[in-house]
């Protein structure tokens, strides 16, 4: 929600904006909250100014008197581009209780502390084109996932042989395998380039940013005798070896990712919020026979 004090108001000029937070997570903290607002060239008297851009947490209303104002953040715009304000300690605010959500307050002003109407120096509002229109960015403290186990840096260390019931490299199993021979390596198991274009799928409606990001697939053979380059796993091992004696019966294992990591994308949600979100398992890291 958008609200202007216009040029037909008495001064100072402001603009307040309000966002909906009760889709905020349950259980997860705010770590960081940004709001950013795109300033154009503005009307000529200001298209070359230096302005002061303030950023204020509206703290309480009154019916017979201004609100009370927290400063949140301020600075200096000049140039056409992105304003990106600091607004951490409202969005905690907020998420305690969203009765304290009473907005935000925009006020620019002139080097000489003259009052501009924030709409005359180029800040657009909801009436400016979609993708330049304000929008608030918050981050969240994301509760562990129970997979994953947290264990300390170490540096890293070549893998010493243990005497345990794991399954000895093919390459040193003796006797019919012998005489096999190593798949060309060209061929084998391997990450390859995969670009995802979000607008090639028709997606650059609704997410903001990025463009696409580089996913990364997975092919090649996995065919005995399996390297160590290859990331097999003992089952993955055990059925090369049976594909050898009963091709017909089982087949060869197959080239897949082993690991992935995230990535974040930014995007509008059914409610047109502008969300920041992290999607796990996006990118493949490595690949292995499986």
């Amino acid at each position: 929600v958008e609200q202007d004090r216009d040029l037909f108001s008495p001064k100072p000029y402001w603009k307040e904006f309000r966002f909906d937070l009760t889709q905020v997570p349950a259980g997860e903290a705010v770590t960081a909250a940004e709001f950013r607002i795109y300033k154009s060239r503005g009307v000529p008297r200001h298209a070359n100014s230096s302005l002061h851009v303030s950023i204020y947490e509206v703290a309480a209303q009154h019916s017979n008197r201004e609100s009370d104002l927290f400063l949140l953040d301020d600075l200096r715009a000049g140039t056409e581009g992105w304003l990106v304000f600091d607004v951490t300690a409202a969005s905690n605010h907020w998420s305690v209780d969203q009765k304290y959500n009473l907005g935000l307050r925009l006020y620019v002003e002139t080097d000489d502390g003259h009052s501009v109407d924030p709409g005359s120096a180029g800040l657009l509002g909801r009436r400016g084109p979609r993708s330049k229109q304000p929008f608030m960015v918050t981050f969240f403290r994301a509760s562990p996932s129970p997979s994953r186990v947290t264990r300390a840096a170490k540096p890293p260390r070549r893998r010493q042989p243990k005497k345990s019931n794991d399954l000895p490299h093919p390459n040193k199993l003796p006797g019919i395998f012998d005489d096999v021979h190593a798949t060309d390596r060209r061929q084998v198991c391997r990450r390859h380039e995969l670009y995802v274009s979000f607008q090639d799928l028709g997606w650059l409606d609704w997410v903001i940013a990025p463009q696409g990001y580089s996913a990364y697939y997975c092919e090649g053979e996995c065919a005995f005798p399996l390297d160590s380059c290859m990331n097999a796993t003992n089952h993955a091992i055990l059925q090369s070896l049976v594909h050898l004696m009963k091709p017909e019966a089982v087949p060869k294992a197959c080239c897949a990712p082993t690991k992935l990591s995230a990535t974040s994308v930014l995007y509008y949600d059914s409610n047109n919020n502008v969300i920041l979100k992290k999607h796990r398992n996006m990118v493949v890291k490595s690949c292995g026979c499986h």
